[in-house]
């Protein structure tokens, strides 16, 4: 029997965000605690941290900015829900974040039906957010995406299903999102287990290893490099 992350990589090339935009304008942004430009701008809110994506794609000539998948990052500590006295700091990011335009549209990148669908609400949080369930090959596995706009959960119901390329949301605000510049946070997961409509995106060093054998690369599926 097949692995997930081999049945992943046999997989074509897809795309989870706009089909109009090629990879040629997509650009790696390492938000990690290595980078020096960040720390030296330290944007603290939404609104700085949106100027500092734009201005990065500017420079690039890029549409896109991609990247942060087993990234360890500071813009977390920010928020009481990623660190504070009752739970140890989580601070890697174990999904793909895709840094774009309020609005941009969010595709499915493979056949699936909708597992489950939330607004998880709080700064720092992922805001709107969907799940879809997928099969291939018998594995069963889900992805998540998160920081959507309220518009993306508005009218969805469990079950619907939504063909590799369809379109089913959009990129929120910062309003909406959890506070954040408008990205997708996209991430594979092998075993939901009973989570509804959430699961979580960053964790705490002592936990990584369990999350990468069950939140595999997206990257595998994307083959965006």
């Amino acid at each position: 029997m097949k692995t997930l992350v081999s049945i992943l990589k046999g997989l074509p090339n897809t795309k989870v965000i706009d089909s109009g935009i090629e990879f040629s304008k997509y650009i790696a942004l390492d938000l990690s605690i290595t980078n020096q430009e960040l720390a030296i701008k330290k944007p603290d809110n939404a609104a700085e941290f949106e100027a500092f994506i734009s201005d990065y794609l500017e420079r690039n000539n890029a549409e896109v900015a991609y990247g942060g998948y087993i990234e360890g990052r500071n813009l977390y500590q920010r928020s009481t829900i990623f660190k504070n006295e009752s739970i140890p700091e989580r601070n890697i990011h174990i999904g793909l974040d895709l840094w774009g335009k309020e609005g941009t549209t969010v595709l499915a990148p493979i056949d699936g039906k909708v597992h489950s669908f939330k607004n998880n609400e709080g700064f720092g949080d992922y805001g709107p957010t969907i799940i879809l369930e997928h099969e291939i090959e018998n594995e069963k596995f889900y992805t998540l995406y998160g920081h959507l706009s309220l518009e993306s959960i508005e009218n969805l119901t469990v079950g619907t299903i939504f063909k590799k390329g369809e379109s089913f949301a959009t990129f929120g605000n910062s309003e909406v999102n959890g506070d954040y510049a408008p990205h997708l946070h996209f991430q594979i997961i092998n075993n939901i287990e009973n989570y509804y409509g959430d699961y979580p995106g960053v964790c705490n060093i002592n936990d990584l290893n369990f999350y990468i054998e069950n939140c595999p690369d997206p990257n595998l599926l994307l083959k965006i490099t």
